[in-house]
């Protein structure tokens, strides 16, 4: 498994408030199948992790947003937390981002909140999600078919509940990242897209 992703580069897209371990753990299990990860925020040197109820550790920013090219990436990962993908979701290059992943059918993980920021581009209309319970009303008006299961896996679309799904998270994600583009999807996304 070290070598799995050898070779991939994954873009993790966060704001202040992310959860914590919902980066970390499933960063650690990318870095050890091999990928090379790199931390992209609308922050310019830091950003802050939440950690159950209080502020948790400043992290590295790899990569600003305004200069992240989503090109240079095979897949991506969404963080959750309540206040990351609430910041994320409104904002428009963070949006932009995470759309290039969508139309070119690259694989896109996002664990508890994460899929809030997936409803601003459309994906989830036409597939099946799993969250954090309080997005199912979000994702169902979104026309995603929500289910309450530990990690749900749609044509290159890895969903997870919470932080006691992680081990099953990372192992779909890698198994997802893996495979790489989801050219099927990204055709028929692009059919239909609306701008």
């Amino acid at each position: 498994m070290a070598a799995e992703l050898s070779g991939k580069r994954i873009a993790i897209l966060v704001a202040d408030g992310f959860e914590e371990v919902e980066l970390t753990a499933p960063k650690k299990a990318l870095d050890d199948a091999g990928a090379v990860t790199r931390i992209v925020s609308p922050n310019k040197q830091t950003v802050k992790s939440w950690v159950m109820n209080n502020w948790g550790h400043d992290m590295k920013v790899d990569v600003n947003l305004a200069d992240a090219d989503p090109e240079e990436y095979d897949a991506l990962l969404l963080p959750g937390g309540v206040m990351n993908p609430d910041k994320l979701r409104i904002i428009e290059d963070a949006v932009e981002f995470v759309q290039s992943f969508v139309d070119f059918g690259k694989p896109i993980a996002a664990i508890c909140h994460g899929p809030w920021t997936l409803i601003e581009t459309g994906v989830v209309e036409g597939r099946q999600v799993t969250s954090w319970p309080s997005l199912r009303t979000d994702l169902e008006n979104a026309g995603a078919e929500w289910v309450d299961e530990e990690c749900v896996v749609d044509n290159g679309l890895v969903t997870s509940r919470k932080p006691s799904d992680i081990p099953e998270f990372n192992k779909r994600m890698i198994e997802e990242f893996a495979e790489g583009i989801h050219s099927e999807f990204a055709e028929t996304r692009n059919s239909y897209k609306i701008h």
